[in-house]
């Protein structure tokens, strides 16, 4: 699932849950903007080779990598995979996360565990991997939500999970100094993907999208657009931060 490798193309990104939803959108839009990309999944193969096939189609390069990132060594070795695919990293998105619904209560350990395991033991794995190899003047990218700023019913582990997310960034941030290297975070509002999607009837999808003063759900492209300025140049000078990208949600 990889092209042949091109030197004359220089950066390379690394989508963690770059297979489906605004994670495969940020490795088209990456790759669009000529970055040789590693595709992160945990379990969907043919999703992630699709994602993989459709880039190198349009003349880019990328290859799939397996890795559940709650496991150390399972982030260790996707690094280390990256790394031999293309030679460097110099941008890192950590868009791999659950959503399940569950309300504060005794009975929904199990399902806060689940959560915090991947949305943030993962994040601070990948972080903290990140932080070792990408490039002087590279960017580090995490996904949290927009919802933090609702509080709403069912949503306390998820919301746990993306602030804690929203901490690490900004504390890498400061561990990093004088290396050259951005970490920031993008929060999406509702945005109209499968993991949205699910569980929810049409009546709930239809009161969520009005929310925002757009009146609408977002795009994964929306949210990718988002990823490329803080993962371009003209993003070089937004450090430690978290961009809401949400329609005036939250």
């Amino acid at each position: 699932m990889t092209s042949p490798i091109n030197s004359g193309l220089s950066r390379v990104a690394l989508v963690t849950g770059g297979s489906r939803g605004i994670g495969r959108a940020i490795a088209l839009q990456l790759a669009a903007d000529g970055m040789a990309v590693v595709v992160n999944y945990a379990g969907d193969a043919d999703s992630a080779a699709e994602t993989v096939a459709t880039i190198t189609s349009a003349g880019g390069r990328a290859t799939a990598v397996q890795a559940d990132i709650s496991d150390a060594p399972s982030v260790r070795r996707l690094f280390a995979d990256s790394l031999t695919a293309f030679g460097r990293l110099d941008v890192v998105v950590n868009s791999a996360g659950v959503m399940p619904m569950a309300r504060i209560t005794s009975d929904q350990v199990d399902a806060f565990d689940k959560v915090i395991a991947t949305n943030l033991r993962g994040a601070f794995l990948v972080l903290a991997e990140a932080a070792q190899h990408v490039a002087a003047g590279g960017r580090i990218i995490a996904l949290s939500t927009s919802v933090i700023a609702l509080s709403l019913p069912a949503y306390g582990p998820y919301i746990a999970s993306k602030a804690g997310v929203e901490g690490l960034v900004r504390v890498l941030a400061n561990e990093l100094r004088g290396r050259e290297i951005t970490v920031n975070a993008v929060a999406p509002g509702p945005v109209g993907t499968e993991l949205f999607f699910h569980g929810k009837t049409e009546a709930q999808v239809a009161h969520i999208a009005k929310l925002a003063p757009l009146e609408r759900l977002g795009t994964p492209e929306e949210i990718a657009r988002a990823v490329s300025f803080l993962a371009g140049p003209d993003g070089g000078w937004v450090n430690a931060q978290v961009l809401r990208v949400n329609g005036g949600y939250a």
